[in-house]
């Protein structure tokens, strides 16, 4: 054998590595969708979160990676959560780095509601020597977002924060061949969005508010057949980020600005030195910028993204998705969980329980 071989060799190895974390953090998210499935609708989003949380933590204990926290959820509501800078994997010398951004539950409320839209998800990204948080870690709680789909996104122009809602639904609409009152913009339905929604219905466009989950919500105008053509306004800072390791996956575009919510946020931000930062607009590749990106998530709820768990006699049913930017493959994954034999490795326990 020449010495020429074992580079290939290596460069064959790295990549079924690479393919593999993606069934490995699938099996996560179903885990923590199958964990939480008895807590959908009890109106204790807590106890649902630190469900979802220990089986992630739990699976992600056995996956052979130098895993570390990028994006840890609980941040903004104190719930339990898997937190910035906890390692995960197994840290076995030599195996892989990887950047991690978890979100057990999104859409905690509407999961203890027994509301749809809710998700498990995780986005992974390869990191190196140059790039040691291939996710970025935005220090606001909120950012203001625009999303769009791949159609929008080539060339130049596709929309912009700052603009006017009127400029940017010219821009979509003449992307995608339509007029902006055949747009549809969706946007989380709170009281800080009451002008962007005047404004929008100036325009003639048509609007999808939902109660919460926004990672979805922001991906869905990338998605074929979704219904959605922009996704506009403030949500949370973690769910722009693992938002944007799936439209890089495919081939949209999300670009974020931090939004304080109060005086009293804006001027820590300024004390920690971030007053730059607040004036910045992140674009997809800057927000997830890892070499391999991967994004998986698990519906827990039904949402327009993925069915909810569902369960029939002794079988469970999981609805997930795995993206990846290397080979811009798109998964949809149906599987049937026996639960007279289905085990889920929890961290609580620091081993495998029956469901």
């Amino acid at each position: 054998m020449s010495n020429m071989e074992f580079p290939a060799a290596d460069l064959v190895d790295q990549t079924q590595d690479e393919e593999l974390i993606g069934m490995d953090l699938l099996r996560a998210c179903e885990a923590a969708a199958l964990n939480v499935f008895h807590w959908v609708g009890q109106g204790d989003k807590n106890a649902a979160d630190a469900a979802a949380t220990d089986a992630i933590r739990g699976m992600l204990q056995l996956v052979d990676i130098c895993g570390t926290c990028s994006i840890g959820e609980g941040i903004k509501d104190e719930a339990p959560g898997i937190f910035i800078g906890e390692k995960l994997g197994t840290w076995k010398p030599g195996s892989p780095e990887w950047s991690i951004a978890v979100d057990p539950i999104d859409g905690t409320t509407l999961t203890s509601k027994g509301l749809p839209g809710a998700l498990s998800v995780i986005a992974a990204a390869k990191a190196g020597p140059d790039n040691p948080r291939a996710l970025a870690a935005i220090p606001s709680v909120y950012v203001e977002k625009i999303a769009v789909g791949p159609r929008v996104r080539e060339g130049t122009g596709s929309g912009r924060l700052g603009a006017s809602v009127e400029q940017n639904l010219e821009i979509i609409a003449l992307k995608l061949g339509k007029r902006i009152r055949d747009l549809v913009v969706c946007l989380l339905d709170r009281p800080r969005h009451e002008q962007l929604i005047r404004d929008i219905r100036r325009t003639g466009a048509a609007i999808r508010l939902i109660g919460d989950g926004d990672v979805a919500a922001a991906i869905a105008p990338s998605m074929p057949e979704s219904n959605v053509d922009v996704y506009m306004g403030v949500g949370g800072s973690p769910e722009a980020v693992l938002a944007a390791a799936a439209i890089r996956c495919l081939g949209g575009e999300i670009m974020a600005r931090m939004w304080p919510r109060d005086d009293k946020e804006r001027k820590a931000l300024e004390e920690q030195g971030h007053g730059e930062l607040m004036r910045r607009v992140f674009t997809t590749n800057e927000l997830a910028s890892g070499e391999d990106v991967v994004f998986v998530a698990t519906g827990i709820t039904d949402n327009a993204l993925l069915r909810g768990v569902s369960v029939n006699g002794h079988i469970a049913m999981t609805h997930s998705v795995v993206m990846r930017t290397h080979s811009r493959t798109v998964r949809y994954v149906k599987a049937f969980h026996d639960l007279t034999h289905k085990t889920i490795r929890l961290a609580s326990q620091a081993g495998h329980t029956r469901l």
